[in-house]
C-alpha cells in the first residue's frame, strides 16, 4: 500500500513539474486568452452576447453586494478588488459544494476587467488565474467573457469536473447576467 501511495505521489510531481516547466509553455496568439498557456493544463472558456452597453455590463457586474441574488456561481464576492490586495469569493459549481477561497486581484480595469489568481492551499496543486473581460461591440450590444486557466497536481485528476461542471457554472453566471442587464 505504501508503495502504491509513493508511486501515485511520484507521478504528481512528474505532472505538475512538467507542467511548470517553461518548455511546456506556448504562447498564444489570440488577444483574449494571450499569455502563457500551460499545455498540461487546463483553460476553461465561456462568452456570451448582452444587449446592453458595456457601461451597463460593468456596472452590474461589479455590484458584488447583490450577487447573492442573482449570481448561481459566484455566490459572494467581498473586498474591494484592488490590484496587489485579496478578496474573498465563495464559488458554487452545479452540482458540487461551494469553496471560500481568497485570490489576489492582478487587474481591475473599469468597464473592461477583472482578473485574479488563486491556488488551492499552496501554490503548484491547483492554481486558477480567473479573468472577466468586456468588449464593447460597437452595435449597441456587450461581450461578457470569462475564462480560467488551471495548472497544478491535481488538473489530470479533475479536468472532467472542470469541463462539466465549472463550465456550466460559467455559462449559468454568463445567462444570469445578460437576464439581469438586458431587463
Amino acid at each position: 500500500m505504501q508503495l502504491k501511495l509513493n508511486l501515485l505521489l511520484a507521478l504528481l510531481i512528474t505532472t505538475a513539474i512538467g507542467a511548470q516547466n517553461p518548455k511546456n509553455m506556448k504562447t498564444t496568439n489570440d488577444s483574449i486568452t494571450k499569455g502563457q498557456i500551460i499545455k498540461k493544463g487546463k483553460l476553461v472558456y465561456s462568452e456570451i452576447t448582452i444587449n446592453a452597453s458595456p457601461e451597463k455590463v460593468w456596472q452590474e457586474f461589479t455590484n458584488f453586494e447583490k450577487y447573492p441574488s442573482w449570481n448561481p456561481f459566484i455566490k459572494s464576492l467581498k473586498g474591494s478588488p484592488i490590484v496587489g490586495g485579496s478578496i474573498e469569493v465563495l464559488l458554487t459549481p452545479p452540482g458540487k459544494k461551494g469553496m471560500i477561497f481568497k485570490p489576489k486581484v492582478l487587474a481591475f480595469d473599469s468597464a473592461r476587467q477583472l482578473r485574479w489568481i488563486g491556488k488551492l492551499f499552496i501554490k503548484g496543486i491547483f492554481d486558477g488565474e480567473h479573468t472577466f473581460l468586456i468588449r464593447d461591440n460597437k452595435d449597441g450590444t456587450t461581450t461578457f467573457i470569462q475564462f480560467e486557466r488551471f495548472k497544478g497536481l491535481l488538473i489530470p485528476l479533475i479536468k472532467k469536473m472542470l469541463d462539466e461542471n465549472t463550465l456550466k457554472g460559467f455559462n449559468q453566471m454568463n445567462e444570469a447576467l445578460k437576464v439581469r442587464c438586458e431587463n
